[in-house]
C-alpha cells in the first residue's frame, strides 16, 4: 500500500513549494484515462516534461506517479533516448484493480458526510475486530507505531501532520488482515486527505487539535493492546466523527451514527 514512500512523496513535494497531492494529480489522470480506454497496452504515456506542463505540476510529481504505476505493473519505463525509451503500457486495469482504481478517482467527488460515515463503519469495526482477537494472535501493529511515533515530532506542518495520520488509519485497516477493508481504505484515502485538508481553515488553534489527535490515536491503540473492543470502536468512533464536527461545521448530513449501532459491525 506504499504507505511510507507516500507520506515521504508528499513532504518532499511541500518542501519544494507544491501541492502535497501534486503527483497524485498525474496519476489520478492516467488512471482515468486507462479506465476510460484512452490508453492500452502497447501506447505510450505522453513525455514527462509534457504531462508536467499539461497539468501543471512539477517533473518530480510526474516521475513519482510513474513509480507507482510501474509497482502496480501497468507501465515499464526504460532510460536513455529513441522509440524504446519512457513510459510504456504493459497492462490494463481489470477485476479488483480496476474496481480500486475507480474508487480513488472517485472519491474526489463524494459528499463528505458519506465518506466520513463509511469511515465510521468500517474503521470502527477494524479496531473492535483488532481488540477482540488480540488475546489470541496479537496483531501487527508496528506500522501504526511508528506513524504514531512520527506525528510526535514537533516541526511538522500540519499537511504533513495529516498525511501521517492517513496513513495510521490505513495501517490500521491493513493489520486486520481484510483485504478488501484494506482497498477500500486506501481508495477512499485521496477523499479523506482532501476533506482533512480543507478542515484546516476552520481550526482555531492547530496545536491543540493536533495534540488531541495524538492522544486520541495512542488510546485507540491502548484499547487494542488491551483487548478492550468496546473502548476500541468508542474512542475510533469519537475521533473519526469529532474532527468532522470541528472541521465541517453545522453539516448538512450528520453522518454520525452512535458507536452501539455500529457493534453489530465489529466482526466479518
Amino acid at each position: 500500500m506504499r504507505q511510507g514512500g507516500d507520506v515521504a512523496t508528499e513532504m518532499q513535494s511541500e518542501a519544494e513549494g507544491e501541492s502535497p497531492r501534486a503527483w497524485r494529480t498525474v496519476l489520478e489522470h492516467v488512471e482515468g484515462r486507462l479506465l476510460a480506454g484512452d490508453l492500452r497496452a502497447g501506447d505510450r504515456l505522453p513525455g514527462e516534461r509534457a504531462l508536467a506542463a499539461d497539468l501543471g505540476v512539477g517533473r518530480s510529481s510526474v516521475r513519482e506517479a510513474v513509480r507507482v504505476l510501474e509497482a502496480m505493473g501497468l507501465i515499464r519505463t526504460a532510460a536513455g533516448s529513441g522509440p524504446n525509451a519512457g513510459a510504456i503500457i504493459i497492462a490494463t486495469p481489470g477485476g479488483a484493480m480496476s474496481a480500486l482504481m475507480r474508487l480513488q478517482v472517485a472519491a474526489h467527488g463524494f459528499p463528505v458526510a458519506d465518506i466520513v460515515r463509511t469511515r465510521l463503519i468500517l474503521e470502527t469495526a477494524v479496531a473492535g475486530e483488532l481488540a477482540e482477537t488480540a488475546s489470541v494472535i496479537a496483531p501487527d501493529l508496528s506500522s501504526a507505531d511508528a506513524l504514531l511515533d512520527a506525528m510526535d515530532s514537533p516541526d511538522l506542518a500540519p499537511a504533513e501532520f495529516l498525511a501521517l495520520d492517513a496513513a495510521f488509519h490505513l495501517a490500521l485497516a491493513e493489520a486486520s488482515g481484510n483485504q478488501v477493508v484494506a482497498a477500500t481504505m486506501a481508495g477512499l484515502r485521496s477523499g479523506i486527505e482532501a476533506y482533512a485538508l480543507d478542515g484546516l481553515a476552520r481550526i482555531d488553534d492547530w496545536h491543540a487539535t493536533s495534540a488531541r489527535l495524538r492522544s486520541e490515536h495512542r488510546g485507540i491503540v491502548e484499547a487494542i493492546r488491551a483487548t478492550d473492543a468496546a473502548a476500541a470502536r468508542t474512542r475510533t468512533h469519537d475521533h473519526i466523527s469529532g474532527y468532522y464536527a470541528e472541521t465541517m461545521p453545522e453539516p448538512q448530513n450528520d453522518p454520525r451514527p452512535e458507536p452501539h449501532a455500529l457493534e453489530e459491525t465489529s466482526s466479518w
